[in-house]
């Protein structure tokens, strides 16, 4: 906790406060400092439990995904208010845990948006890599149902999950664009020169033309 402390910078935090996310670290020394303790699953647990914001991502990146316990991750992400944290716990650690499925339809269930869209992130995963555990056009019709009057978080998870069936199924791609276009959601979200709008429309139509020019 006091090397952490050591490595925090006003300028960081100022950044990274803009994002929701209250700690000041810079994330290339701590993937560092990580890489230097390598894998310490009951460091990482201690680290956790304190709460604070740069240790528990300290915490994710030195756990060893496949040794929690189903209702272990659903605490922890309930008590992963931060957006970076969030979604580290979701890509670094769910993801690669065995229970991740199981997790994916009880967290995709629930009330609390920000806990269901750790269900959707998971779901865009499998719209990638295993489509057919989903029903992808009711998936469509939640999203056209749904999105557009979603919080913040949860909006932003379903909308990368309409752009994923888009880019990944051809069968599915007209009518997402569709959805995207009607619904508008981020249509005016401004973007960095070089970056992909997050537009559904846009971000579809561009990452299918990079994959025919490959």
């Amino acid at each position: 906790m006091a090397e952490l402390a050591a490595l925090e910078d006003p300028k960081a935090r100022k950044v990274n406060e803009k994002h929701g996310d209250d700690h000041g670290v810079n994330l290339s020394k701590l993937r560092a400092l990580a890489k230097r303790l390598k894998t310490q699953q009951e460091l990482s647990r201690r680290l956790w439990d304190t709460g604070d914001t740069a240790a528990r991502l300290l915490a994710i990146l030195i756990c060893r995904p496949k040794a929690f316990e189903r209702d272990e991750l659903d605490v922890m992400l309930r008590e992963a208010r931060t957006p970076k944290v969030h979604d580290w716990l979701v890509s670094y650690v769910v993801k690669k845990n065995p229970h991740s499925e199981e997790l994916r339809l009880t967290w995709f269930a629930d009330s609390d948006p920000v806990v269901a869209s750790a269900g959707w992130a998971l779901t865009t995963e499998r719209v990638a890599k295993k489509p057919e555990v989903l029903d992808l056009a009711e998936l469509l019709d939640v999203i056209e149902a749904e999105m557009k009057d979603a919080p913040e978080r949860l909006q932003w998870a379903m909308n990368h999950c309409l752009a994923q069936i888009g880019i990944e199924h051809p069968e599915h791609r007209t009518r997402a664009i569709d959805i995207g276009e009607r619904l508008e959601v981020l249509k005016d979200y401004p973007t960095s020169s070089g970056c992909t709008s997050p537009f559904a429309p846009t971000w579809i139509t561009e990452m299918v033309r990079r994959q025919h020019e490959k």
